[in-house]
């Protein structure tokens, strides 16, 4: 089975797909919260993953072989994975780690297969799409530049009335900062986006951003130029995922309407159209509306999480949400008049 690959959308008429092209963009453990429920409500759905890991497993292949990190991709494959045996089987493979006293432990069995069909192949993409026929997956996986990130931050660091700044460079360290990030950038500063990935913004019908780390994994997306560009110009639907909880750290102390305004300042021109959000992650419902209205989108109010008390999205009533965005704006034609 081969991977779906989002075209371009099908002109009006008998036998149109009505399918919506679904792009997603994110990172690690949100971006694949994301794609489990998206798959339960199109299969023309792709991943747009960030590639500014420099811990564990991926930091250490980045290190020695010069490759993206490949974590994040590994974990947007495994939720795209076929369910059957043959899928669920390759999922586990491509997520198992190596546990032993030598160079292997803490490598993720997928880390090494990617980066070996990436050595075979020569060519990022197609070494994701061969494991994505792999797995059976049901949608396609593509980095969100050509070549490895760094995240560097802005910190404010408050203790009283005293106040300093710092440096922070590396993923892994600023999704951890012990203070306020108030600024995030990319090294390069300009990186070269995967064409692929742009092509799948441009094509969508929607886009999808969060949940994830705010300034680790969604962010960056608007920091890549032509992906920015990209999403500023895309006829496409775009939709805000927001977290359940602040990320101790990343984002500590901030209410859903803060993490809509940290959008806003990083991409002032952005508009978006719906805002997903659970309730009970909500501290002002006026001051979230208003910041969503502010960027021309809607707030969509769902029970979206586990409700068990844990920071963790339901996958299936994170679907029922994006069929109701899906639903309410696309109608029976699809496209969007800006």
């Amino acid at each position: 089975m081969t991977p779906a690959v989002p075209g371009r959308r099908p002109p009006a008429g008998g036998g149109r797909d009505r399918r919506p092209h679904v792009t997603a963009l994110g990172g690690g453990h949100g971006l694949a919260a994301t794609l489990g429920a998206l798959r339960h409500v199109t299969t023309a759905l792709t991943a747009v993953v960030t590639v500014a890991d420099d811990g564990g497993s991926s930091g250490r292949l980045r290190q020695e072989l010069g490759v993206l990190p490949p974590g994040d991709l590994r974990m947007a494959l495994s939720a795209l994975c076929d369910e059957s045996d043959w899928g669920h089987t390759w999922r586990d493979v491509l997520q198992h780690r190596f546990s032993s006293t030598g160079p292997l432990h803490g490598h993720a069995v997928g880390n090494l297969l990617i980066s070996t069909v990436w050595e075979l192949l020569g060519d990022q993409v197609a070494g994701l799409d061969l494991i994505g026929q792999l797995l059976g997956a049901h949608g396609r996986v593509l980095p969100m530049a050509a070549v490895p990130l760094d995240i560097e931050a802005d910190v404010v660091h408050r203790q009283g009335s005293a106040e300093h700044r710092s440096l922070v460079r590396g993923q892994s360290r600023v999704a951890v900062t012990a203070g306020h990030v108030e600024r995030v950038r990319l090294l390069p500063e300009e990186p070269p986006a995967c064409p692929e990935a742009v092509a799948a913004i441009l094509d969508a019908d929607w886009v999808i951003l969060g949940p994830g780390s705010w300034y680790t994994s969604v962010m960056p997306h608007l920091l890549v130029p032509e992906i920015s560009r990209a999403l500023h110009t895309t006829h496409a639907r775009i939709g805000l995922t927001l977290n359940l909880s602040a990320q101790v750290g990343e984002t500590s102390g901030f209410s859903a309407a803060d993490h809509v305004r940290s959008l806003s300042e990083f991409a002032p021109d952005l508009r978006l159209d719906v805002v997903i959000a659970d309730p009970t992650a909500v501290e002002d419902i006026d001051d979230l509306s208003a910041c969503a209205g502010a960027l021309g989108a809607d707030l969509l109010l769902r029970q979206v999480s586990e409700g068990d008390g844990t920071p963790r999205h339901d996958t299936l009533r994170l679907a029922a949400a994006y069929r109701d965005a899906f639903e309410r704006f696309l109608g029976d034609v699809g496209e969007k008049s800006r």
